[in-house]
């Protein structure tokens, strides 16, 4: 798109003046009546506007911009609109995954001093149990009606429904500077404590321009994201996007038959999520004979994705392929390569353990490799410049801008995750890998899963993959034992069964797994 936005909203307000009557958003209500479901709708003007009425409210309640606002909202036909108009207004949202456990939670929550909380009514009814983690908050947006405790008194307090009846449907964005703060979006904490990243209007707009050219989508696409997030993009695009019926925090559970009817009813050529939400949609097609023609893209990350994903996908899909972009929270994309190219030219290398290839650069991304290291690298030096011999395992790091630049109020954080280049800066993504002949990436594991053996490193994906091949197993993990330097490497292993062996079958077990194991030098 040649057009330059200052604020990521202003793409919404495009479109609607491009495309008023184009449908921005299908939320899907099952009828039991009709046996079938009905997809409410809302178009991109009628969007555009319930943004500007949410925007109206948010400053009537007593919001003003650069106020950080915490948002837990169930993916809604009001939840996208409520996310652009946090941004339209200058508001900063605070995105925090529920799952990463409650004393995360409410620690980031403290670390962030939200003075705004839109959220479900359970979320407002969790509240009064920790009062103290909620103490900033002085402006309250909430699903349903509320009766608030004495102690909650003094928040002024309205409701979504109370917001959509105002009247006015005009508002001008606030001015932003495109470097200035726009949301901050908190990691997990699967590898370390959760931290909150702070992204900028620029990067939500390079982002979206990057996604765009590395997927070729237009604004003829329609979108089904397994992550609701993801729809912010698309949207951004000018794209249809769908609301799965299912719940994003929970991807191990969605429903297959549900999105598949999806699918075939509004016939997405882009899909988007966690591979756990769609091997579980493609053994259910691959059972129930069916194919899915109109998707052209299927995107899958936050997760490592089998071969066998891979596999199971290739006739289901007959206009289109799998894809796995690489990246985090702190910087995405990276990298992306496809389906058809991993099962065509890297399966082979990843089964005999060279690793996971994870594809070429994304557009205006430089990608490096230094020395594994923990120590803090504060800037570029004879002992860590970077390299790109083919084959040479390192440390990646990444340089473009969708490079986020610090976490929120962690200095030590952002001293350990960057590296200073003259006026740039490099991000440290915790991985490691290696550069294969034509430039492509290969994944071997995330850096604290390494073993510090006294010869040398050992590295988790190609070790595991060589266990992987017993038709018995269905994951392995390396581990070691005793301290950095000396450890010594050790496999744990999960049975298909599930079963634990003792006696004759376990000694015959384990020889088969030695027996595998020395066809492979490392």
């Amino acid at each position: 798109m040649s057009t330059e936005f200052q604020n990521i909203a202003e793409r919404i307000s495009f479109f609607a003046q491009k495309n008023p009557q184009k449908t921005a958003v299908y939320f899907p209500e099952w009828s039991h009546k009709k046996s079938r479901y009905l997809y409410r709708s809302i178009n991109f003007k009628e969007l555009d506007q319930l943004i500007q009425k949410f925007s109206v409210q948010l400053f009537k309640l007593g919001l003003r911009k650069g106020d950080k606002t915490l948002l837990f909202l169930r993916p809604s036909l009001e939840f996208h609109a409520m996310v652009f108009a946090l941004f339209k207004s200058g508001i900063v949202p605070v995105l925090i995954d529920p799952g990463m456990g409650k004393e995360n939670l409410l620690k980031c929550i403290v670390e962030t001093g939200p003075i705004g909380l839109i959220a479900e009514k359970e979320i407002h009814m969790i509240k009064h149990f920790f009062p103290k983690s909620f103490k900033t908050v002085k402006f309250a947006v909430t699903t349903g009606k509320l009766i608030l405790p004495k102690i909650f008194r003094k928040i002024k307090i309205t409701s979504i429904d109370q917001m959509k009846k105002e009247k006015q449907i005009s508002f001008s964005t606030v001015e932003t500077n495109p470097h200035e703060l726009a949301a901050l979006l908190f990691t997990s904490g699967g590898t370390g404590i959760p931290k909150g990243v702070e992204y900028t209007h620029f990067i939500f707009n390079q982002q979206t321009n990057t996604l765009q050219t590395m997927f070729n989508l237009s604004e003829d696409d329609i979108d089904l994201p397994g992550f609701p997030l993801f729809s912010l993009f698309t949207l951004a695009m000018g794209m249809t996007s769908i609301i799965p019926d299912m719940d994003p925090s929970k991807p191990s559970q969605a429903n297959p038959k549900k999105l598949s009817q999806h699918i075939l009813d509004l016939k997405p050529s882009f899909i988007a999520g966690s591979p756990a939400i769609w091997e579980r949609l493609a053994d259910y097609a691959i059972k129930e004979k069916l194919s899915f023609p109109s998707v052209k893209n299927l995107a899958m990350f936050g997760a490592p994705v089998s071969l066998a994903i891979h596999r199971k996908f290739k006739p289901l899909l007959p206009f289109g392929t799998t894809y796995t972009p690489y990246g985090a929270t702190e910087s995405l994309p990276i990298t992306n390569i496809s389906g058809d190219y991993i099962l065509k030219h890297t399966a082979k290398f990843t089964e005999d353990g060279l690793g996971t290839c994870i594809g070429l650069k994304a557009p205006g991304i430089e990608i490096k490799l230094i020395p594994i290291t923990e120590d803090v690298v504060e800037n570029f030096t004879e002992k860590f410049s970077p390299y790109s011999t083919p084959h040479q395992p390192g440390e990646i790091i990444v340089r473009g801008p969708v490079v986020t630049a610090r976490y929120y109020g962690m200095p030590e954080k952002t001293r350990e995750a960057k590296i200073y280049d003259g006026e740039t800066f490099w991000h440290r993504m915790g991985d490691v890998g290696y550069f294969d002949e034509e430039g492509k990436l290969w994944f071997l594991g995330r850096k604290t899963h390494v073993l510090w053996t006294e010869n040398g490193f050992r590295f988790p994906i190609p070790t595991e993959a060589i266990f992987n091949k017993h038709p018995d197993i269905k994951r392995t993990a390396l581990i070691g034992i005793g301290k950095k330097g000396k450890e010594k490497p050790a496999i744990i292993i999960e049975r298909n069964d599930g079963q634990f062996l003792s006696g004759r079958e376990k000694s015959v077990f384990e020889s088969e797994l030695i027996q595998l194991a020395k066809n492979y030098e490392h």
